[in-house]
């Protein structure tokens, strides 16, 4: 569509169809992967996280290939800056792939869905204290809430949610590097860049460390170790396409179906523990995030109309 021209009837419905359907994928794609890494034992969190490295790094090649977009990823690679935030992203994102990964095996779901709970919540502190933004009162109720739901479950648990804090804490600092990057990196490329950082590590670690691990137990085995290399990127490109189509309120809405998805697999299918002290924090981390959702959506309202009021 050339710029300037309106758009067609019917066009912006498509986009959105096209969008949610996108972003449900993603988001439920995300939900289900708890299912996934027990059926790759006998390899441990590091191996698993080795492969995903590897793997999402050939997938991403492969696509970039076929898209015919590779030299334009060779270009991200000449900037320094660029790159350095790359490089950090990686490093934070293959660590929250880790404390993921151990936390689903080490009968640890829940703890691992309170942390994406968490993650808004923190994504809101980062913003003060790291890009100097003003909070609105729903704002920090929100926060107090979620301050609060850790103390609950410090005291009641006998220690800090470490899974939880190190998942909020490890993709709340991811986001912000890639809110700084921009959109001058398309998702793909991103990806690629920041597992390339990654890969001579996972490789030396597979070959000199594991001499190959459980990659040669068996041709399915073999198969759904590379398979964590697809399971990495495909739910990060219908997210990429999600974001571009569809409001910012509802991808916010959207992302926690991820969290809830994987308390429901931790609670109902590998049967987790839920002492009165986790309900109690998860019901103040969920009340919580009706409050930011509700002011994110009085805020986006507002927006929508001060356009609107300016041009009268």
């Amino acid at each position: 569509m050339a710029a300037g021209t309106p758009p067609r009837p019917g066009t912006r419905t498509q986009s959105d169809g096209s969008g949610l359907a996108q972003g449900l994928g993603a988001y439920l794609w995300w939900g289900f992967l708890p299912l996934y890494f027990p059926l790759l034992a006998p390899a441990g969190s590091v191996e698993i996280i080795a492969h995903r490295v590897l793997w999402s790094l050939v997938f991403c090649l492969v696509g970039l290939a076929v898209t015919g977009t590779l030299r334009r990823a060779l270009d991200v690679l000449r900037s320094r800056a660029t790159l350095a935030r790359l490089a950090a992203g990686g490093v934070l994102v293959a660590g929250n792939w880790l404390v993921f990964v151990y936390a689903v095996l080490s009968d640890h779901t829940v703890d691992a869905a309170l942390g994406y709970y968490i993650n808004p919540i923190l994504t809101v502190v980062l913003a003060v204290l790291v890009l100097r933004e003003r909070l609105q009162p729903a704002q920090w109720a929100a926060v107090g809430l979620g301050t609060t739901a850790v103390l609950v479950l410090t005291v009641g648990l006998g220690r800090p949610p470490w899974i939880s804090l190190a998942l909020a804490g490890s993709f709340g600092l991811y986001g912000l590097i890639k809110n700084r990057v921009g959109r001058s990196v398309p998702p793909l490329t991103g990806l690629a860049v920041e597992t390339a950082v990654l890969a001579p590590l996972a490789l030396v670690w597979l070959l000199a460390v594991l001499h190959g691990g459980s990659f040669a137990t068996g041709p399915w085995h073999a198969l759904a170790l590379a398979g964590a290399g697809v399971v990495t990127a495909v739910p990060l490109l219908l997210f990429a396409g999600a974001a571009r189509r569809l409001p910012l309120s509802v991808v916010g809405l959207l992302q926690y179906l991820t969290p809830t998805m994987q308390f429901v697999i931790g609670v109902v299918v590998f049967g987790e523990r839920m002492p009165a002290a986790r309900w109690w924090g998860f019901a103040l981390v969920w009340a919580a995030l009706v409050i930011l959702t509700a002011h994110g959506l009085r805020a986006g309202r507002l927006a929508r109309r001060q356009p609107a009021t300016v041009n009268q």
